[in-house]
């Protein structure tokens, strides 16, 4: 597979196409990040505002990637991801746009539903590749994909300084300013026109193949009483996460307190409804008029060991990422570019972390024991990460050298985060073929629950801490990025033990063909489409 890789033929085409689709998606999911310093102070907003703002970008992905998963296993991957990248320009515009706060946390929020593209990749992905090779294919889409993020931390700085200089400029009247603006506005743009070229060139499937869709979208098909009461159980964090949100952004003056008991009680309509739905769509399962034979059955506990799995690599990934150009800058005393530039380091590994886990996790014979082993790793990254602040006050070092320890330091726990993530979505795919979309949702949006959480812990640590108003000591943003990464180890190292004792090999993890295949899919390796 890695010989014909670079042909950009058949079923390496439609690979290809799809990995940068979800690479512009994650362009403009993280356009904020290196620009956020800029917004700040242009905004005048202090700790709480700037991570609400960070809240609220990851805040909708939640129940989009749900409803995305949904729409994807009806309308098929082409069309959904066509229509995502072109709706990703109305955010866009609408921060660049912002006057105010509230108009910033709206351009936010909606921005967050572009971060779904994930999901639909999976699918896409899963349909052109056999089980065997499922593993390096969907770790190639999301580790080259994921770049996206990093590559929006080292270029739109630059971006945005060189528009600064063009006439007209909203910013050229400003020395040294940054048309954070324009730069923001040109990613999504970029990403509606791919939307357009993407939908021109590519297929759900390969020529001879058909797309299997469920009996109904509206829920999610389980294959036991038992499993279904666990789906409904695993739904709530899913509806928690946003009640959080929406109490954040009570705290920073977004809502009222009246406001925000109304959207509450929404949200557990909402959680009702969706409920009602999984009800409806096995409700001949739970009245006993049907039976689904042994090998139609999957377990939704590998589903939920698996959504926790995505809480601590991919929620964490989403976290640290947010974070970590201020660290670095806040923590060195360095500038906003190079800060930009280190904190890219953390993503950067996705060209070849992600994939490595998917292609570890085809190789090792046991995609149990690849997750089990890349989460323990992952959590023992996170707490030695947690020791960076430390070693800069106690180590005898020279400035370049502890940033470049950092730079390691920093790197080699993303290996893992990212491997892990490769490797969470090597199994996803063989769980259950016709639901695969609504699987790879739940699981994505899990992710976002993780980031969510974390990033709530984040922005709370200082006023726990004993910080007060816009304008926090050192000593304290230092402690809380300590404790900040301590939690995320220790929450890995717990879902690694669950891997190692709940998780199951998925049936067929490295046959020739998808469940319900007869023949291996090998006119896709061959076709020119």
């Amino acid at each position: 597979m890695l010989g014909e890789m670079w042909s950009f033929k058949g079923r390496y085409k439609i690979l290809h196409m799809t990995w940068f689709a979800f690479f512009l998606s994650f362009v403009v999911w993280f356009n904020l990040p290196p620009l956020a310093t800029t917004v700040k102070e242009e905004f005048n907003l202090g700790p709480a505002e700037m991570g609400t703002l960070a809240l609220c970008n990851v805040a909708l992905t939640v129940p989009a990637r749900i409803i995305i998963g949904m729409l994807l296993d009806k309308y098929g991957p082409r069309l959904t991801y066509s229509v995502l990248l072109v709706y990703a320009a109305i955010p866009c515009l609408i921060f660049a746009t912002a006057n105010d706060f509230n108009q910033l946390v709206v351009g936010r929020l909606l921005m967050g539903i572009v971060g779904a593209g994930f999901v639909i990749g999976i699918r896409m992905t899963a349909e052109w590749f056999p089980p065997k090779e499922i593993g390096l294919a969907e770790g190639i889409y999301g580790g080259w994909g994921n770049f996206g993020s990093a590559f929006s931390a080292l270029t739109l700085v630059i971006v945005a300084g060189t528009l600064s200089f063009f006439p007209g400029s909203v910013e050229a009247a400003t020395a040294g300013a940054l048309n954070w603006r324009a730069a923001i506005a040109l990613t999504g743009i970029v990403a509606a026109i791919y939307g357009v070229i993407y939908y021109k060139n590519v297929s759900d499937t390969p020529p001879g193949k058909v797309y299997q869709r469920p009996q109904s979208a509206r829920g999610l098909e389980v294959t036991s009483v038992k499993d279904f009461w666990l789906l409904v159980l695993m739904n709530l964090p899913l509806t928690g996460i946003l009640m959080v949100l929406v109490w954040r952004l009570q705290k920073v003056n977004f809502l009222s307190t009246t406001a925000m008991v109304i959207v509450w009680i929404a949200l557990v309509g909402l959680y009702l409804f969706q409920t009602y739905n999984a009800y409806t769509v096995n409700k001949d399962l739970l009245t006993g008029q049907k039976r689904y034979s042994p090998e139609d059955r999957y377990k939704f506990k590998q589903v939920a060991i698996l959504e926790l799995t995505y809480i601590v690599n991919f929620g964490s990934e989403l976290a640290v990422v947010s974070m970590l150009p201020a660290f670095f800058e806040g923590t060195f005393g360095i500038s906003k570019a190079l800060a930009g530039f280190l904190g890219a380091s953390y993503a950067f590994v996705n060209l070849v972390a992600r994939p490595g886990g998917g292609l570890i996790s085809d190789k090792l014979g046991s995609r149990r024991a690849t997750m089990g082993f890349l989460t323990l790793f992952m959590g023992i990254g996170y707490l030695v990460m947690s020791s960076i602040p430390t070693l800069k006050e106690t180590l005898n070092l020279g400035g370049g050298v502890i940033i470049a320890l950092a730079v390691v330091m920093t790197m080699t726990c993303s290996f893992f985060v990212q491997a892990g993530e490769g490797s969470t979505f090597a199994i996803v795919p063989l769980i259950k073929r016709r639901v695969t979309g609504q699987i790879a949702g739940n699981v994505g949006a899990y992710g976002n629950v993780g980031a969510v959480a974390y990033l709530t812990i984040l922005s709370l640590l200082p006023e726990w801490l004993g910080a007060t108003g816009k304008d926090v000591a050192p000593e304290i943003i230092n402690r809380s990025n300590v404790i900040f990464f301590q939690v995320l180890g220790v929450a890995a190292l717990i879902v690694a033990f669950l891997c190692f004792f709940i998780l199951e090999e998925p049936k067929g993890s490295f046959a020739e063909a998808h469940e319900g295949e007869e023949t291996p899919p090998s006119v896709a390796a061959t076709s020119n489409y």
